[in-house]
């Protein structure tokens, strides 16, 4: 009996090795992760020091989770990381277009960004991973390029809905010197009137360089802000546009008025935070945490999401053809979970993902927007951001 047992599983796993051997080899299915750092001042906190993996750790993540749909699918996913400065930046992305990457992942600033774009051309789809600036989706758009990073209109939207629920229409705007403050600012005075908000007054904190993080710092900030911020009109909250990270962390709790503090600081409009925890958020913290040992950040959600999107996009085409996953992204068929309560999609007049903005302070998400009470004719989170009537995207 044991014998005729024996002999029928030897026949079993001598027909099963032809099956075997002629298994199709898995479909490759290749991306890169190219982060352009810009070289500048160190963060005002210590605790805002970018880790080395910034990024590059949800990219990670990204591929294993693209790997466990994909070894059922016959799809092999891999991400390449690639770093670079802003001189050197055209040159590595040369080296990966020559290496035939279809699909890569971008992590600059916004000049650096679009000059990728234009580089790149129909050669492969760029993911936009970090620059969060409206000229890209607006009158700089360009087709190959999907923009996961929320834009500033996005995140000033928010934001807006929020402070309007809470009855807080009269904002003190207080931005910075630098480009990027400018047009932070500028979204927030869009905000404001696309919502019924006010901007009482704005002052400019100019940048004049200096020492921020000496022994001495906080007691010349502590007696400089308070004098800084006095006599302004009488206002619900303060709302800073401080993208350089030049001032705004300085203000809750020295402003002249006891007000709070929103923007750059004290609440502040985020894609993700690392104390997310609702629909599912706890699951994927954990796993992050895991692999990278530390807090997830913005820039790594941003670069794990770019690149779901591809996983998503391939296992649903079951194809490892590119221009059937690029044209399956743009198709009004497509959307990817987020773990932020709804499905993300990307829409067809600009190619920015749709997604809800988290409201965050240090330790936990406040509220998410878009809030209840705006409304919408398509989806809900096109209250954030540009919507179809008014971009000036053409592509």
């Amino acid at each position: 009996m044991l014998k005729g047992i024996v002999g029928l599983l030897a026949g079993a796993a001598a027909l099963a090795q032809p099956a075997a051997a002629q298994s199709p080899d898995p479909v490759l299915i290749r991306a890169a992760v190219l982060r352009v750092d810009n070289p500048g001042l160190p963060p005002i906190s210590r605790l805002d020091l970018p880790p080395e993996d910034l990024g590059f750790a949800g990219a990670r993540l990204a591929i294993e989770d693209n790997d466990t749909t994909g070894q059922f699918m016959g799809q092999d996913f891999e991400a390449v990381e690639v770093t670079a400065t802003p001189d050197t930046a055209e040159a590595e992305m040369a080296t990966l277009l020559d290496e035939g990457f279809e699909f890569i992942v971008v992590m600059a600033d916004d000049a650096t960004t679009l000059a990728l774009a234009d580089q790149v051309g129909d050669q492969a789809m760029v993911f936009n991973a970090l620059a969060r600036g409206d000229n890209l989706r607006g009158a700089d758009c360009r087709f190959n390029t999907i923009h996961v990073a929320p834009s500033r209109a996005m995140l000033a939207d928010g934001l807006a809905q929020f402070l309007m629920w809470k009855n807080w229409p009269r904002w003190f705007l207080i931005h910075g010197s630098h480009p990027e403050d400018q047009a932070m600012a500028e979204a927030y005075r869009t905000s404001a009137a696309k919502f019924g908000a006010q901007v009482v007054e704005e002052r400019l904190y100019e940048d004049t360089g200096g020492a921020r993080r000496t022994d001495s710092g906080h007691v010349q900030v502590q007696a400089q802000i308070p004098v800084f911020t006095q006599r302004a009109e009488d206002h619900d909250i303060v709302i800073t546009a401080d993208e350089a990270d030049v001032f705004a962390a300085y203000l809750p709790y020295l402003t002249w008025d006891p007000r709070p503090v929103a923007g750059s600081a004290g609440l502040v409009p985020r894609s993700w935070h690392p104390a997310m925890e609702a629909w599912g958020g706890t699951q994927y913290q954990s796993r992050f945490e895991r692999l990278a040992e530390r807090p997830v950040r913005e820039e790594d959600y941003q670069a794990w999401l770019s690149l779901r999107i591809l996983g998503e996009a391939a296992t649903r085409t079951q194809s490892g053809d590119p221009e059937t996953i690029k044209d399956f992204i743009l198709g009004d068929d497509f959307d990817v979970a987020g773990f932020k309560g709804q499905a993300l999609t990307v829409r067809d007049w600009d190619h920015q993902v749709r997604q809800p903005i988290l409201l965050t302070t240090g330790v936990l998400t406040t509220s998410v927007s878009p809030q209840d009470q705006y409304l919408h004719q398509t989806s809900q989170l096109d209250t954030l951001g540009v919507d179809r009537p008014e971009t000036q995207c053409q592509f």
